[in-house]
């Protein structure tokens, strides 16, 4: 990592192993890991670990879980992340319904709101409530937001380690999310942050005094810009064009707020929980096909989620399968977001699978998949359908092209219908442990 004057960039450099400690105090779970092992597994020398480690107890990020045999000399000192230390908002916006989920350090959900919503109802109104189910998310777990205006009671065990009044993320060396503002607008120090982070909003928000929480993470319907958190134009709801979203909620809330797509926030929730397995995981590449009450994609490559230049990657509800065919409400015809979601409204989920199938098979054939996942709120009403359906055409096109043996597999995405509120959450969480600069 080279600064722009050649010199070594050594606050990106510390961001960096303090990510890979604590990605590996993570997944250690309860049991912990030696700091020697922490050496062995990142390449860091002892003394670079016992730097960090300090530094992550000293905030109240890790603590002793307990000592271990060794191989000789005495018992090492075993250390595990403290999941309560910290916690991330996630609010999945979609057309007619509001989910917000509130989850630790771990990615454990401990608090849970779900409401009506209607996506047209006006900006205010949307932000009105994303506002409530925030508070009381949060109020349900952590205890009601203290007054306006004041400040954590002395001695509270707080995320300034993770965020602090100045804008830096955190004094540990890490960074906000990509695509995260304050409310303020100020950057903090060059290098501090990955591109579009902005550290916290001001002390008036509604959630700046919840002493554990990083941030805010929004996902919702595309198309949108996921690093300066801006909307376009919503398929269904083009009054949303130039919304400055994330701006919006950090002025309301005084959090860092992320603002992604409801399919690349899933995709980055189940990258970093490990589902696309051994021909998904860090070295492969899955797609997330989420059909609800509308179809998208999510991609993930080599582990990390690709949302392209304009955050345009996986629009997959609106290729063109049928140029005669139905209107689509992005206003194009024949899509396979109008088709798929007509034969789900007369009742016929095998055509409806048949075309999703398809259009994942063009998928497959594009970017040569290593697995594809299936979520939504529709096929989560019927998911052997969809995975025997969208599973038959890609088995089809492997037996078409004499490899019947390599078939891309389907399966269900875990998570439920809460998957995309989890991957909100972590558009704050995954960056912190190294595992979301996928752009």
């Amino acid at each position: 990592m080279r600064g722009a004057a050649g010199g070594a960039n050594l606050l990106a450099l510390r961001s960096h192993n303090t990510a890979l400690v604590l990605d590996l105090l993570r997944t250690a779970g309860a049991e912990g890991i030696s700091r020697l092992e922490l050496a062995e597994r990142t390449g860091l020398t002892p003394q670079a670990v016992s730097k960090i480690t300090a530094r992550l107890r000293g905030e109240g990020l890790a603590a002793e879980a307990g000592r271990r045999a060794s191989t000789g000399g005495k018992p090492r000192t075993v250390l595990r992340l403290v999941p309560e230390a910290g916690h991330a908002l996630g609010v999945h916006l979609d057309r007619d319904e509001l989910r917000a989920v509130l989850v630790d350090l771990d990615g454990t959900v401990v608090a849970e709101r779900r409401a009506p919503l209607d996506l047209g109802a006006g900006a205010e109104t949307v932000l009105d409530e994303v506002a409530r189910a925030a508070e009381e998310t949060v109020a349900e777990a952590l205890g009601p937001p203290a007054p306006a205006g004041s400040r954590p009671a002395a001695g509270a065990r707080s995320v300034d380690g993770l965020r602090s009044s100045a804008g830096s993320w955190p004094s540990a060396g890490l960074r906000p999310p990509a695509g995260s503002r304050s409310a303020d607008g100020l950057r903090p120090p060059a290098g501090s942050r990955p591109p579009g982070a902005e550290g916290v909003g001001p002390p008036g928000g509604a959630l700046v005094v919840a002493p554990t929480l990083l941030g805010l993470g929004v996902a919702l319907p595309g198309p949108l810009d996921h690093v300066r958190g801006v909307l376009h134009r919503v398929t269904g709801f083009p009054e949303w064009d130039g919304y400055p979203l994330r701006d919006a909620l950090a002025r309301r809330l005084g959090v860092p707020v992320v603002v992604d797509k409801d399919t690349n926030a899933a995709a980055l929730g189940l990258a970093v929980g490990g589902a696309g397995g051994e021909r998904g995981g860090d070295g492969g590449s899955f797609a997330y096909l989420h059909l609800g009450t509308g179809l998208g994609a999510g991609l993930v490559f080599g582990g990390g989620v690709h949302r392209g230049a304009r955050t345009g990657a996986g629009e997959f509800g609106h290729q063109v399968v049928q140029l005669d065919g139905p209107p689509c409400t992005c206003g194009a015809r024949g899509c396979i977001e109008a088709l798929c979601l007509a034969a789900v409204a007369r009742g016929d989920l095998a055509e409806a699978a048949r075309v999703l199938g398809t259009g994942a098979a063009n998928l497959a054939g594009l970017l040569d998949i290593d697995l594809v996942l299936l979520g939504g709120r529709t096929v989560a009403a019927a998911p052997g359908a969809f995975v025997h359906g969208v599973g038959a055409v890609l088995d089809a096109r492997a037996r078409r092209e004499g490899g019947q043996d390599d078939a891309v597999p389907v399966r269900l995405a875990p998570g439920g219908t809460r998957g995309v509120a989890e991957g909100a959450a972590q558009l704050l969480l995954a960056p912190l442990f190294g595992r979301g600069d996928g752009g």
